[in-house]
């Protein structure tokens, strides 16, 4: 079934995740163009990869290994609270049937202080299948999804930059 049909989609990709990580970044599910590029983030009008580029005071990655390696170097790991769900498009309100992925065994495995959501479906994703199982710190941080109009790059940057207190 084509992932933009209302049909099961599974998580192509691991984390982005080293021995020495300190804060987890979790997204929602990969949007289509995600999955196609088989990483996060692979929609161009997303701010991910901006926000975050300003927050670390850095270069904007361009290619994956790029993206990666920039996480990796400031003890960031990066996943989503999904392994698989029936979801139209890239839709996070259409998600139905979810399944998470073992994020609480991540946590109880590497030394992550704080662990902070992209957006709101993430953060109500995590309460639901996660947070009952660990107490690691949990955060709420606006959406970098075009969607999320309200705020402009420089004020997602701001907010962001509340990980570097866990770095």
């Amino acid at each position: 079934m084509k992932s933009s049909d209302n049909g099961r989609a599974v998580h192509p990709f691991g984390p982005v995740i080293a021995p020495d990580s300190r804060v987890l970044i979790l997204g929602s599910f990969p949007s289509v163009k995600s999955r196609e590029q088989n990483f996060f983030y692979g929609h161009p009008q997303n701010r991910f990869w901006r926000v975050m580029a300003g927050v670390l005071g850095c270069a904007v990655p361009q290619t994956i290994p790029e993206k990666r390696q920039m996480l990796l170097t400031h003890k960031i790991a990066l996943w989503d609270v999904l392994q698989s769900c029936e979801i139209s498009g890239s839709s996070d309100a259409s998600i139905r049937n979810a399944a998470p992925n073992d994020i609480a065994g991540l946590l109880s495995a590497h030394t992550i202080r704080a662990v902070f959501s992209n957006g709101s479906a993430s953060f109500r994703m995590y309460e639901t299948y996660i947070l009952p199982q660990t107490d690691t710190p949990h955060f709420l941080l606006p959406s970098t999804s075009p969607a999320n109009a309200r705020y402009s790059v420089d004020a997602l940057t701001e907010a962001w930059r509340v990980i570097l207190d866990y770095l």
